[in-house]
């Protein structure tokens, strides 16, 4: 008897590129492994409204709402599923093509996504702000506010990461996937971290 599908909860910002690497990773996993992942919102934002960063951090951060808030009205509005393909259509621009986080931006990937234009309205909206913080302490509260985004959620089991450069491809995907499921599966397993000397490479 064929086993079911496993799914994997993803929690994005869809500013962050950390997150946006991870993402696609999970794309080229479901081409090899028997999982669906499903996308959910985290603010990166929200997250450091009250922490200690750099200037230049906060500066950025301050134009992190409108695309989260337009990702938010639109799962409220069309249903969570909207997610995968608008998530896919703000990445390509704010990553892969460098394009700045604005509203003639944001009107493009909502028709490229088959989405309404006027759902950015939202970028400057509160309206879906209490389903924004819903949705970001449900993941972030399964791995602790002293990490970001991507935070992956697989059978009962959070965790934040992985953060990786280039987007592994095909079965070296599926093998990432693999050990991360190990790891993640060992009572007690926390961490394991090394320096980072590598800026995210969106190919």
């Amino acid at each position: 008897m064929a086993q079911s599908r496993a799914t994997a909860d993803f929690w994005f910002d869809p500013t962050c590129p950390w997150a946006w690497m991870a993402s696609r990773w999970m794309k080229e996993v479901e081409q090899v492994r028997d999982v669906d992942t499903r996308f959910h919102l985290m603010s990166l934002t929200y997250l450091n409204e009250d922490k200690d960063i750099p200037d230049d951090y906060r500066e950025r951060l301050s134009t992190a709402w409108g695309p989260v808030r337009v990702c938010m009205a639109a799962a409220k509005r069309h249903g969570d599923e909207v997610l995968d393909r608008l998530y896919t259509e703000l990445g390509t621009r704010f990553h892969n093509e460098g394009q700045e986080r604005t509203r003639q931006t944001i009107e493009a990937a909502l028709t490229a996504a088959g989405l309404p234009v006027g759902l950015a309205d939202a970028m400057e909206s509160t309206e879906y702000d209490d389903a924004l913080k819903k949705s970001h302490h449900e993941g972030m509260d399964q791995v602790g506010m002293e990490v970001g985004t991507p935070v992956i959620s697989v059978e009962g089991v959070a965790f934040f990461g992985p953060v990786v450069t280039p987007i592994p491809r095909g079965e070296e995907a599926g093998r990432l996937w693999d050990g991360v499921r190990l790891v993640a599966g060992v009572d007690g397993f926390y961490e394991l971290k090394r320096s980072r000397d590598a800026e995210p490479t969106f190919d």
